[in-house]
């Protein structure tokens, strides 16, 4: 946290006469600002000199426009702000990733710091303790007290949800476990299906009930409705005993294995693979070993499909910030000494990519104002975090974030084989989110350049979780670009030609899909005797801690 300020300092006072502009362009701000700051003290109308950036939403009640003395509070605390953030982002003399990182961190202590924060400095929390006679005082104090205990600023309060009761209620019924993965084959909802199966290759980094929410944004319920077989991966949360469990077991013991498991369920030869986030990359990787370890007339993935998935980590979005030799050496050093990294340090380095938004709004609206968070069935599923076994987590920081070594022919070697990304010729269908901060879409849009065969990208709009977990609805809600392309052109320029559509992107997902996975045939069960029932959906290993 500390060396890129520090870098960054000395870099300005090294280069003196930039420093000397910058301080002229601040200190004739400043004086526009104590002339706004007379105008208003003197109740003369006054347009503030520095606004609010469109998504901060902290200084949104009218009393920090109205007051003059909140309004001036405002004002001082946005100009030192704003001043500050730019002049780290022009830091002379330094790399551009260095410059980012130490915006960064002084940006994550300039949030940290804002008035809103402070029940002394925000008007809002006062009048609410005003009219609620202390009400909201001693709400927010017991709010306060319950994180305290939790351990962590909550977001929805657990008791709202329940995995297999409101949130993953998608009948079907585990056909396959191992020490790695639990797999899931959902009842069908169609009297015919599709011949050939999907299967859904989710992050282990967070719980596979994203795509099975509650019923109305389920993915898996529209995948049924739609005819199609669906399997998917349930991880198991790592404990110390799974610490030297590798990348070569996550991709033969999970991948291949679900992989193999719809296979011999459905008879079929092929299956249509999806993955998403970091299951997508490691559908990438499989993809490109088994396009190796196989022979054409035996490859058995016939598609694939990607959500918000990085192969290429050069630059990998806001997350790069944790992203450096220091900082993958001490994660590694902690995880060697307890065997994984914690589901709630990761899950806590992705909230402060966001903070006012995903710690500070909460701090706000549950201590100072006692207000107890909305059921949110996102944030509850935000909450329920896994662990990382040591081994496999190490080298997958490593080798693909800080050596970005998959997008080089042969740099990786993964269960036996050279991966090459080169050698994948299946059709890809490749989704982004426009917001997304955790894999950039511009970042994604270069899978298409390092794999060969036909190549469909889209852009949806909204974030990471939303641009996916995104169901139709009328009148739509969302739009999305959609273009194939030849995998030879920048994302400006796909961008520029890509047709854009209202909607969602399930259904032209559906339209490119559901023609390739064969014909229909008499729905399966969801377990059979070959086959039978190891528990019912959502299983075992999405309910442990």
């Amino acid at each position: 946290m500390t060396a890129p300020i520090v870098h960054a300092k000395l870099a300005w006072l090294a280069h003196p006469q930039e420093l000397s502009v910058r301080m002229a362009s601040l200190s004739a701000d400043l004086w526009r600002l104590q002339a706004h700051t007379w105008r208003r003290a003197l109740g003369l109308p006054s347009e503030d000199p520095v606004t609010p950036h469109a998504d901060d939403t902290r200084f949104a009640d009218p009393v920090w426009t109205d007051s003059p003395s909140w309004d001036l509070v405002k004002e001082w605390y946005l100009a030192f702000t704003h001043h500050l953030q730019d002049m780290l982002y022009d830091t002379p003399g330094l790399s551009d990733k260095e410059r980012r990182r130490a915006a960064f961190w002084w940006r994550k202590w300039l949030n940290m710091v804002a008035p809103t924060n402070f029940f002394w400095t925000n008007p809002v929390a006062m009048r609410k303790a005003a009219e609620s006679g202390g009400e909201s005082l001693v709400k927010g104090l017991r709010n306060f007290l319950e994180d305290m205990k939790a351990g962590n600023v909550r977001m929805t309060s657990p008791e709202d949800f329940k995995v297999g009761e409101n949130l993953a209620t998608t009948p079907g019924e585990v056909v396959f476990r191992n020490r790695l993965l639990e797999v899931i084959h959902y009842a069908p909802t169609q009297a015919r299906v599709h011949a050939e199966p999907v299967v859904i290759v989710t992050p282990w980094i967070n719980k596979f009930y994203i795509l099975d929410l509650v019923p109305r944004k389920s993915m898996i319920r529209y995948l049924l409705d739609q005819g199609l077989d669906v399997f998917i991966t349930s991880w198991k949360n790592p404990d110390a005993s799974m610490r030297d469990v590798g990348f070569d077991d996550y991709l033969v013991d999970g991948v291949h294995a679900i992989i193999d498991t719809a296979r011999k369920f459905t008879g079929a030869a092929r299956v249509h693979a999806a993955g998403y986030c970091i299951g997508g990359t490691a559908l990438a990787m499989y993809m490109a070993w088994a396009n190796r370890r196989f022979r054409p007339e035996e490859m058995p993935v016939a598609d694939w499909t990607l959500f918000t998935t990085l192969v290429d980590f050069h630059k990998p979005g806001d997350i790069e910030v944790f992203v450096d030799e220091a900082s993958i050496r001490y994660l590694t050093d902690k995880m060697a000494r307890t065997g994984f990294l914690d589901g709630k340090d990761m899950a806590a380095s992705f909230r402060l990519l966001r903070s006012n938004s995903l710690i500070w709004h909460y701090v706000v609206y549950g201590w100072l104002y006692g207000e107890k968070p909305p059921p949110f069935d996102v944030l509850y599923w935000n909450m329920d975090t896994t662990r990382m076994p040591y081994r496999m987590h190490a080298w997958y920081l490593r080798e693909l974030y800080l050596n970005n070594h998959l997008v080089h022919k042969d740099a990786l070697t993964v269960a036996g084989q050279p991966l090459d990304l080169g050698r994948i010729v299946q059709p890809l269908y490749a989704v982004s989110a426009e917001d997304d901060h955790i894999a950039p879409w511009q970042q994604t849009h270069l899978v298409t350049r390092h794999v060969a065969g036909p190549k469909r990208y889209v852009l949806s709009s909204s974030g990471h979780i939303l641009g996916i977990v995104n169901p139709p609805v009328n009148p739509p809600k969302r739009r999305f670009w959609v273009a194939d392309t030849p995998g030879n052109e920048t994302a400006e320029a796909w961008r520029e030609r890509a047709e854009a559509r209202p909607g969602s992107w399930w259904e032209d997902w559906m339209a490119w899909l559901k023609p390739r996975c064969g014909e229909l045939v008499e729905a399966r069960p969801a377990a059979t005797k070959s086959f039978p029932s190891l528990g019912a959906a959502p299983g075992r290993y999405v309910v442990e801690h």
